[in-house]
């Protein structure tokens, strides 16, 4: 079957989420990143999430939109094909423990690209006074199923970064990753889905193994990034924009490519990078790391 062009518009959430100070902990741990910003109770402002802690609070919002799909007619096996293929996230701040955070999406479109069917999202998340945290919007492809319909193109999509020149080689950090990572991450974060922790379900996906969540490379790239270049400031951090490629299996070994930040307009600067498998493939490519000064 072909993917409706009819998911245009559907929406799902709100859903709401109460943060609190063992789930941004659990976060960081899981990656392995311990910096005081995480950790530290006793500072006077107390503790922030880590930056790609963003993705918990939409995760949920994500699962009831494939809930939507099969009641519009789209078999459950071919929902299931999709996969996440780029990440856009706007930090507006940090998240804090004591958040209530309230999460919507919409899927704001559908093109027809060569693997297969790609849906366009758009996710927000909202603190209690109603002022933007995070602002997503991420790509999926179904895999090897087409549209049905002509393309229908994101009416507002994020400001593009333009091209930004990878300057003189790159410092590369290596960050081990064991054989547990995938389920550790998957409670920590919470976000589950068997693909990351059943063996036999990642293999009927037609995966080699388990796989390592992409937004957990996309995380340790960004701890990388902090670590390299921000002097354990995670607050700085504004923007992060990546496409999701090869896989990491594990246990495994990633290397964070990180090129020399470009000054652009307004005071900021953008970090190019990418975070590689045991195998040299690019897990996380095309990265670009907006920063503060």
């Amino acid at each position: 079957m072909a993917i409706p062009v009819s998911l245009v518009g559907t929406t799902a959430g709100p859903m709401h989420h109460d943060v609190d100070e063992r789930w941004t902990m659990a976060y960081a741990a899981s990656l392995g990143d311990t910096a005081p910003a995480y950790f530290d109770t006793t500072h006077p402002d107390g503790i922030v999430a880590h930056p790609v802690f963003a993705v918990c609070p939409e995760w949920p919002v994500i699962v009831a939109t494939r809930e939507q799909s099969v009641d519009l007619g789209v078999p459950h096996d071919e929902v299931l094909t999709s996969v996440h293929a780029t990440h856009d996230v706007t930090i507006h701040r940090l998240i804090r423990p004591g958040d209530r955070l309230t999460t919507t999406l919409e899927t704001v479109g559908l093109v027809q690209k060569s693997p297969g069917a790609m849906s366009i999202t758009r996710l927000r998340t909202v603190d209690v006074a109603g002022e933007p945290v995070a602002t997503t919007t991420q790509n999926g492809i179904y895999l090897g199923v087409p549209l049905d319909g002509a393309d229908i193109i994101d009416p507002d999509p994020p400001t593009p970064l333009g091209v930004i020149e990878r300057a003189g080689p790159p410092v590369e950090i290596k960050r081990a990753v064991d054989a547990g990572a995938a389920h550790t991450y998957t409670e920590c974060a919470r976000i589950w889905n068997p693909i990351h922790t059943d063996k036999a379900v990642a293999l009927k996906a037609g995966l080699p193994d388990i796989i390592l969540h992409g937004t957990a490379n996309l995380a340790h790239g960004v701890s990388a990034i902090i670590d390299q270049c921000t002097d354990e400031r995670p607050e700085v951090v504004q923007r992060i924009v990546c496409r999701f490629a090869a896989m990491v299996q594990l246990p495994s070994t990633l290397t964070v490519r990180i090129w020399e930040p470009t000054a652009v307009a307004g005071g900021t600067s953008i970090v190019p990078f990418e975070v590689l498998n045991n195998a040299g493939e690019a897990a996380v490519k095309d990265g670009l790391l907006v920063m503060a000064k």
